[in-house]
């Protein structure tokens, strides 16, 4: 099979399309972004010269012909911990969520093969369940009446120790690859924490929390609560919360700005947060990803907690491309 040409929307760091190209069956040929931050860090790690420009100001015939659409389009006006506000102001405008017409209004003219989405598993009751009609009916009056769609958790279905449930949706112009196509089965866990986060090497002293260094009795609550060198703590604003599933919460885009997101483990050199490059780990990136070393690690961390489970988009690339072949 000849490798299918991509279209990244909203591409961030480019999780979605290491998930893809990493199964060789697929080459990412354009990639849109309109936070120049990500950018850079995209274009450290692939050949690709990204479209920097807000998607709104994107015309269809700029881009090339490609065959699958990618994109984790903005989770921000869906998510539990935002407004809620939806795909809609109240003004009706479009809010940052909305931006999903925006990708809609680029397919609607290029019509490529397959059409994929990943957002928050709350997209599914937002609203009551109206707002994910209301992307069914806008996918399929488009065309894309062949649709899949699962919540998967990353813990579940790649092999990452992270609580991180998200819906992956599928759409299919042509009905045959749909009913050839299936979602991942569930796989053990097998990757433990000290994969993916160093216990054992001392760090910067940025990383770590000591007396005085943050107001209030903030470290001295740490020291008494966290007493378990395996596993995840957060602060949450008035007390220690210990992650008791033996796995990195979700991150979240304000991991490592402090607050209440902060994730914190116990080793042998101090109470220190997770670093930039851990929280890439937990969200099953490559180990030689790389990171722009001229930026500010909260700028990091918000890349690391808004990209994807790099591992599950490429176990669902996996069964595209089987389906495909066949």
């Amino acid at each position: 099979m000849n490798k299918l040409k991509c279209a990244s929307f909203f591409a961030g760091v480019g999780g979605i399309d290491i998930g893809f190209e990493s199964t060789g069956a697929f080459d990412v040929i354009y990639a849109n972004e309109i936070d120049p931050y990500p950018v850079q860090t995209y274009e450290l790690n692939f050949k690709n010269k990204v479209d920097n420009r807000s998607i709104c100001d994107v015309k269809p015939e700029e881009i090339p012909d490609f065959d699958v659409a990618l994109a984790g389009f903005p989770c921000t006006d869906i998510s539990v911990a935002g407004e809620r506000k939806g795909l809609f102001n109240n003004d009706g405008s479009l809010t940052r969520s909305g931006l999903f017409f925006e990708l809609m209004r680029i397919l609607n003219v290029k019509k490529p093969r397959i059409i994929f989405l990943e957002n928050v598993k709350n997209l599914v009751g937002h609203d009551n369940g109206k707002t994910f009609q209301t992307i069914i009916d806008s996918l399929q009056e488009a065309g894309y009446f062949h649709i899949k769609y699962q919540v998967l958790n990353a813990m579940n279905y790649g092999n990452i120790p992270q609580n991180r449930e998200r819906i992956y949706i599928v759409a299919f112009k042509n009905e045959e690859d749909k009913f050839k196509f299936d979602f991942p089965l569930p796989i053990s866990l097998t990757t433990q924490l000290k994969d993916i986060i160093d216990f054992d090497t001392k760090l910067d002293e940025k990383y770590y929390y000591t007396r005085g260094k943050y107001a209030g009795d903030i470290y001295e609550k740490l020291v008494e609560a966290m007493d378990d060198p395996n596993a995840i703590y957060q602060w949450r604003r008035k007390y220690v919360r210990k992650n008791k599933s033996g796995v990195v919460p979700t991150l979240t885009a304000n991991q490592g700005e402090g607050g209440h997101n902060v994730c914190l483990i116990k080793t042998k050199h101090g109470i220190r947060k997770m670093t930039p490059h851990e929280c890439f780990n937990t969200q099953g990136f490559p180990k030689n990803f790389k990171l722009p070393n001229n930026m500010a690690q909260s700028r990091l961390y918000k890349q690391a907690g808004n990209s994807v489970c790099v591992s599950v988009i490429n176990r669902i690339a996996e069964n595209l491309v089987k389906s495909l072949s066949k």
